[in-house]
């Protein structure tokens, strides 16, 4: 399906617990001023006639029907069915609002709510890292297509999605993807998000470094800053907290890796600091592990590459092509052997994504 060149309106939302941001997308373009509404979580009715009252206020903008309502909610939520349960940062939703069809009821439209780690990876597949990634296969001459992504989001939380040919993957309780829940590999009785998201590398910091430069209050960005020099502070416990989620987020990446095959593009205001978790997390990812009895093998079956470094970049889309003879023929068949991912960050960042990932899996939809 070439979304881009669909004509359809949909709507869209970005909803945070503090405030709600409405606007339109046509031709993978906004193509209305963003509507900008405090969310009013702790009242359900309120919060609901402002949802309402947002999206009237974009459809007022334009000149041209819109097709669907699509956009990401917080969880816990029955997003097949466009149902939220109880959330910790809109208190008002207790015990499952139908969101879902009270908008499609009001608009008389189809309405598609998703989760936004979700609606992160589908965004990238469809305008981001993935058709970059094949792009440039395409202009090498290469038959080699990635059809699949993983993308993850790095900030307040650890949130991810998977995409298969096109297809958001959303299980069959729409819960696919909840990489936050997995093992940590630093805590092994604890789950990753708690090595992987912004308080982890503020109390990393504070826990490593010189009693004078501790601060309870600094940012990731603070933190970052001391690493670079930018910024007094003990920039050795600086590096070490982006290397400690580098490492834990190594290793859940290749644990779904192993499971799903497919590139890795991360994005989240943490992802700007790649240059300081990626190594290590590049390490763990191109590491290996033994048996009992000492033998090492890879980590993963496929070499994992760094496509934010120009040249890997290119040794990942140039692979290992060759050309083999077909036995008992005068012909010969391209032939890659090289089996590899890479990861990547996001160059749209992650509040595009989401919102173009909501308008890709809307249009997706509405042509089945």
């Amino acid at each position: 399906m070439k979304i881009h060149q669909k004509e359809k309106i949909v709507l869209t939302l970005d909803a945070g617990g503090t405030n709600f941001v409405f606007s339109a997308i046509q031709s993978a373009k906004e193509i209305a001023d963003p509507v900008h509404l405090p969310s009013n979580g702790h009242d359900l009715e309120l919060c609901l006639q402002t949802i309402i009252n947002g999206f009237e206020k974009v459809t007022k903008q334009l000149i041209d029907p819109f097709s669907a309502i699509s956009f990401a909610f917080p969880g816990p939520a029955d997003y097949i069915n466009g149902i939220i349960g109880d959330l910790g940062n809109l208190p008002a939703f207790r015990g499952g609002v139908a969101l879902g069809t009270m908008l499609e009821e009001k608009f008389k439209v189809p309405v598609f709510i998703n989760n936004d780690g979700d609606l992160f990876a589908y965004g990238e597949s469809s305008y981001g890292l993935l058709p970059k990634i094949n792009a440039e296969l395409e202009k090498r001459g290469s038959s080699k297509k990635f059809r699949n992504l993983i993308g993850v989001t790095l900030g307040t939380g650890f949130g991810g999605g998977l995409v298969r040919n096109g297809e958001l993957v959303l299980g069959d309780n729409g819960a696919a993807g909840e990489v936050w829940l997995m093992r940590n590999s630093l805590m092994q009785d604890s789950f990753a998000e708690e090595s992987i998201s912004a308080r982890a590398i503020s109390i990393e910091y504070n826990n490593s470094c010189a009693e004078q430069w501790r601060n309870s209050q600094l940012t990731p960005l603070d933190v970052y800053h001391i690493a670079k020099g930018k910024k007094q502070g003990d920039p050795k416990a600086a590096k070490e907290s982006f290397r400690k989620l580098g490492y834990a987020l190594g290793s859940v990446l290749a644990d779904v890796i192993t499971l799903f095959d497919a590139p890795v593009v991360i994005g989240g205001g943490i992802a700007n600091g790649w240059d300081l978790f990626f190594p290590e997390m590049l390490l763990q990812l191109n590491s290996s592990i033994a048996d009992r009895n000492g033998k090492t093998i890879p980590r993963l079956v496929m070499k994992v590459f760094n496509l934010e470094q120009p040249d890997q970049f290119v040794d990942f889309v140039k692979g290992d092509l060759t050309h083999i003879k077909v036995p008992f023929s005068d012909r010969t068949v391209a032939y890659d052997p090289q089996k590899r991912s890479g990861v990547g960050i996001s160059h749209l960042g992650a509040s595009k994504s989401v919102a173009l990932g909501a308008y890709a899996f809307a249009l997706n939809e509405l042509e089945k």
